[in-house]
């Protein structure tokens, strides 16, 4: 994005003449007028009235991505080259390769057996940038297909090895769509803005997340959607919906792949003074009677000091209960606040599963929809590193309190202590209770450094632990 680097001297100017003018009204009303340099001479505090550029000496460089072609990303001066198409679009093509590269070892216990593995995942992403509003991206993750990972296992002993074989998958596209807006695509339709044109489009293999997670989160499905912004809500400030239909690469509740189900969502987020709030409903058809219907409802809103999030889902088998879908309802609540002086966070979440709560969509790699309770809760989706406490609600209660700890001037450590239980509330699930930290550290720009560790204790006694160091290189 460019942006003019001026901005500070504009309001340089403005501050100079207010004062510059203040400054002669009451020379003017003096009976001996004295020059500026004496009257002002010992004032340590007031402006000077030489203009000075925009100070960038001590601004980090620009981060350049892998590969660039065209204009650079983030970077400053006039456009290199740019078209206009029959419509009346003006693009500016431009080429970023980027992407991030992920290795760990780690060891995991969750009471029937312990994992210790070398997992590895690369993330290679290339975005073809048109426009401000246009533009096509493709990615690829040669070292993961359906939940596994390149490496190699050292327990159990029985799974001892290398691991990868993905065969022709290896280079299959996981990422693929293109994205832009109707209006900027086509303006000659209304060169003086005066129809509702501006409708955000989206078509291919891409990410999706709803309901923080809860309903919906998958990083590759194929799906389609037509989005309208700036609507005005009676009482509120804008109004976003979004119609979606997904065709392929579904993943049901149980983390696995339904080549026969269909997506199809509505997504509304609206903002108002005090709250914003979320609503969606999805409807997924599929064979073998699957069929499922969810709702969602979610606010967003501070209290005082105190940051609150809060939201209700509801899945509801259409024929049969299977692993696949369930009937049930998921209360979920959020609440944050960054102690006085300071810049630290502390939180307090919580969540209530009654009966067979089950997400619409679910990859491989991310768990249960309970991830955002805590890093107790949370999948890193690397390997076969489990969760502290199991992610998924279904007739279970529980929630984590965690401090999270920033250092430095750039906050560029962090560390955070968390404690966390669930206990179930009816049926046979194990009620468990455990303790975690996580540090990371940022190294030079490009490399960051995790460590994650937990403890806890399941129903019998039985332990339960884990430890993981993990590299993640950002390009």
């Amino acid at each position: 994005m460019r942006k003019p680097n001026s901005t500070s001297s504009l309001l340089g100017h403005g501050l100079q003449i207010c004062l510059v003018a203040a400054t002669a009204t009451c020379s003017a009303g003096a009976s001996e007028p004295t020059s500026s340099s004496e009257s002002h001479s010992d004032d340590s505090s007031r402006f000077s009235d030489e203009a000075k550029p925009l100070q960038i000496d001590t601004f980090p460089a620009r981060p350049a991505p892998l590969i660039e072609w065209g204009d650079a990303f983030l970077g400053t001066g006039n456009i290199r080259h740019a078209f206009t198409l029959p419509t009346g679009a003006v693009w500016h093509p431009s080429f970023w390769v980027y992407g991030d590269y992920r290795t760990a070892v780690q060891t995991y216990q969750n009471g029937t057996g312990r994992i210790t593995e070398w997992a590895n995942n690369l993330n290679l992403y290339g975005n073809l940038f048109l426009a401000a509003t246009e533009r096509i991206v493709v990615g690829i993750r040669p070292l993961e297909q359906n939940g596994q990972f390149t490496g190699y296992t050292f327990e159990p002993k029985g799974g001892q090895g290398w691991n990868q074989d993905f065969g022709g998958n290896t280079f299959r596209p996981r990422t693929l769509f293109f994205e832009g807006e109707f209006g900027e695509i086509f303006p000659k339709l209304d060169q003086s803005d005066k129809y509702p044109l501006d409708i955000g489009i989206s078509v291919g293999r891409q990410p999706l997340t709803l309901q923080d997670g809860l309903i919906v989160q998958d990083e590759a499905i194929d799906l389609v959607s037509l989005t309208k912004n700036s609507i005005l809500p009676i009482g509120g400030s804008t109004l976003r919906a979004s119609a979606i239909f997904g065709w392929s690469e579904i993943d049901r509740s149980n983390n696995i792949r339904d080549h026969d189900a269909k997506l199809i969502g509505l997504d509304i987020a609206a903002d108002y003074p005090e709250s914003t709030f979320q609503g969606d409903v999805v409807y997924v058809p599929s064979s073998g009677g699957s069929d499922g219907l969810f709702l969602g409802l979610g606010m967003t809103r501070r209290f005082g000091k105190i940051n609150t999030t809060f939201r209700v889902a509801q899945s509801i088998a259409l024929d049969i209960e299977s692993p696949k879908v369930e009937t049930g309802t998921l209360l979920f609540a959020e609440m944050s606040l960054t102690p006085s002086y300071g810049q630290d966070i502390a939180y307090l979440n919580g969540f209530w599963g009654i009966d067979g709560f089950s997400s619409a969509d679910r990859s491989p790699i991310s768990g249960g929809p309970l991830g955002r309770v805590g890093i107790l809760f949370n999948a890193v989706g690397l390997g076969h590193y489990g969760s502290a406490l199991s992610s998924y609600p279904q007739n279970a209660a529980g929630g984590a309190l965690g401090y999270q700890m920033f250092f430095g001037e750039l906050r560029r450590r962090q560390l955070t202590f968390e404690l966390g239980g669930r206990t179930p509330t009816s049926g046979n699930t194990q009620s468990a209770v455990a303790t975690g930290i996580r540090i990371q550290q940022a190294l030079g720009r490009r490399y960051i450094v995790r460590f994650d560790t937990f403890g806890g204790l399941q129903d019998n006694s039985r332990e339960i632990y884990g430890g993981r160091m993990e590299l993640q290189v950002k390009f």
